[in-house]
């Protein structure tokens, strides 16, 4: 890359207290190297909000409201750095949309990342009690309050709800020069509340090239938190009569529940660092994304995707923007172990589980390799550029 077009971007992120647990937290990292690598100047800012609770967890909501502190820092950073863009992530609580105007205000282009729902719903997940809700999806967020959508706290939510609601009056998000969401179903959702359609683009995360699986693998592989919005009490039901092992790895609320309801065959491996992805995929016969709620896009498909290995997933959110159906995985039913059984008694020949997992690693390389995820980071950012 010629130094004329090197950039200078800051990333914002509020990292999530999860760690490398959070998906999110991962793709800031790993779009961070990507770009240093591409011949980019990096800025990152990533601070992380203390753990609180009743009179704590208020404090923080009202910082997400207007963060004076942040607000100041970022002109700070900007003003000793001179980004050409800035990019944000997850901005609550760490920042609040404050930043947003700072950034805007100091001349940079103002691009923003849709990993989910966030803008639109307090939790950011269009799930309430374990089941989809929309009820504010294109309005003021108090029914949110109502249900104390975040974090149980009446206080958190309304805190939370003044934020969107204060922005959005004030036009905040409107100094948002472009949205980048991670999946077509997450922008036509903005777009469905009222976000302007020319302003928002699709860009999908990447996979780093990662061992690949040799042979049709040895069990059905389930990766992520025990939860109920995750659906895994589907697949216990399925795997009552479904062919197969299926290994479970995470942690969760559900997890001694889940532990008590699993036939034999379903083993339980507890949470693993994000270093041990890689080699528990290379034995996966498939990945297993029985999820109710509308995910956005789970990077853990775009790493099966880069090991050769099939995922069968809910057909529901995001989920049908990443699965190919027939051929580097299957779709089905959230709700019906029945065509869970089914895809179990397919994937067991060995013949369908290699083929499948082909077309897997195909599409990783045609949609989700790091060459095409830093083309389609500098085209956004140019986009971004030549708006402003």
């Amino acid at each position: 890359m010629s130094q004329a077009s090197t950039l200078r971007i800051l990333v914002l992120h509020s990292r999530y207290l999860s760690g490398d647990a959070s998906g999110e937290n991962r793709v800031v990292q790993d779009e961070t190297k990507l770009l240093s690598e591409g011949g980019h100047l990096v800025r990152v800012w990533q601070p992380a909000p203390e753990r609180s609770a009743g009179l704590g967890l208020l404090a923080t909501g009202i910082g997400a409201v207007w963060s004076r502190t942040a607000a100041a820092e970022v002109r700070r950073i900007m003003q000793e750095f001179g980004p050409d863009v800035v990019h944000c992530h997850n901005l609550l609580p760490s920042f609040s949309p404050a930043v947003i105007r700072v950034a805007h205000s100091e001349g940079s282009a103002v691009v923003m990342t849709l990993h989910n729902y966030r803008l639109m719903c307090l939790p950011s997940t269009f799930l309430r009690d374990g089941h989809v809700c929309e009820d504010c999806l294109g309005h003021v967020p108090w029914r949110g309050v109502i249900y104390r959508c975040y974090r149980d706290s009446a206080l958190g939510s309304a805190a939370l709800a003044t934020s969107l609601s204060l922005h959005r009056m004030l036009h905040t998000f409107d100094r948002i020069t472009l949205f980048v969401a991670v999946s077509k179903f997450v922008r036509d959702k903005y777009i469905e509340a009222g976000f302007p359609s020319d302003r928002v683009r699709v860009k999908s995360n990447f996979a780093w090239p990662a061992a690949r699986r040799e042979g049709p693998g040895d069990y059905f592989l389930f990766l992520g938190r025990l939860s109920p919005e995750k659906g895994v009490r589907t697949l216990l039901e399925a795997w009552k009569r479904a062919p197969g092992r299926v290994l479970v790895i995470g942690g969760g609320p559900e997890a001694d529940t889940l532990r008590a309801l699993a036939p034999r065959n379903v083993e339980f491996g507890g949470s693993v660092p994000a270093s041990r992805v890689s080699e528990l995929l290379q034995g996966a016969r498939a990945l297993l994304l029985p999820s109710l709620s509308y995910e956005a896009q789970p990077r853990v498909i775009l790493e099966a995707y880069a090991a050769s290995v099939p995922v069968l997933a809910s057909r529901i959110g995001g989920l049908s923007d990443f699965i190919v159906e027939g051929q580097s995985g299957l779709l089905l039913s959230p709700y019906d172990p029945l065509d869970w059984i089914r895809a179990a008694e397919r994937l067991v020949d060995d013949d369908e589980s290699t083929r499948l997992g082909y077309g897997a690693y195909r599409l990783w390389e045609q949609r989700f390799h790091p060459e095409r995820g830093l083309r389609e980071l500098e085209k956004a950012y140019r986009d971004a550029l030549s708006r402003r």
